[in-house]
């Protein structure tokens, strides 16, 4: 779990101490407002990048100067305690100014990771990334994530759009339990035609035993009437 370290004298004193032991320092810096998965793929390249990673977020007031008065919806010291328990942050620290430039160089960072949205001609500190001698680095995914449009999903009650589902293509083969249902409701329909078929389609050996007993029963009536007219 990564450190906060909200004095930057005592924070500049361990990043010398790391430069120091020959480790590599990589710094990042947002609002981190409200954390979504853009946020976190920064971060995981990020700490790939060195051996220490340092996240510097703006203070609820520069925040408020930077996006609006509705903003930050989550204060500094609950932002920053998020970010210390992500793997790969090492430090997180606040900072009050328009931009992280005084910060980089107090900390002095080898390393200085930004986003997909920036690049060396739209950096801010460009300037004082060249003046403490330190790489850029552009991390994570292309920008399609963001608080803003994450809040305003929220604000407006629309979840994530749900994807309609498919139709099965001509040819498929219908389910098994569709055939099933359709013979059920067949017969509930059609309950006494089918007793009926049932009973005209025996098997032919079940009616040649049936007609044989009924010649017997008639063969049998025919005997006792023999008899009694000739007792007669």
């Amino acid at each position: 779990m990564g450190l906060i370290v909200l004095d930057h004298d005592e924070l500049a004193r361990r990043m010398r101490s790391l430069r120091d032991g020959g480790k590599r320092i990589v710094l990042t810096n947002g609002c981190f407002d409200l954390l979504h998965v853009g946020h976190l793929r920064c971060l995981s390249d990020a700490a790939t990048r060195g051996d220490f990673l340092v996240v510097a977020i703006n203070s609820d007031a520069s925040v408020r100067r930077l996006k609006g008065a509705d903003r930050p919806v989550q204060p500094a010291a609950e932002r920053a305690e998020i970010l210390s328990a992500i793997t790969g942050v090492s430090y997180v620290t606040v900072f009050d100014e328009p931009t992280v430039g005084p910060l980089l160089r107090k900390l002095r960072p080898q390393i200085v990771a930004k986003g997909t949205d920036y690049d060396a001609d739209n950096l801010p500190e460009r300037e004082v990334v060249a003046e403490i001698g330190a790489e850029l680095a552009i991390v994570g995914d292309p920008k399609r994530h963001s608080t803003i449009r994450l809040l305003e999903r929220i604000r407006s009650g629309r979840g994530v759009a749900v994807a309609r589902e498919k139709r099965p293509a001509k040819g498929t083969p219908k389910r098994a339990g569709g055939r099933a249902g359709a013979t059920r409701g067949a017969t509930r329909s059609g309950g006494k035609k089918t007793k009926a078929a049932s009973r005209g389609s025996a098997p032919s050996g079940a009616r040649a035993m049936v007609a044989r007993a009924i010649a017997a029963r008639s063969a049998g009536a025919r005997k006792r009437s023999s008899a009694s007219e000739a007792h007669a």
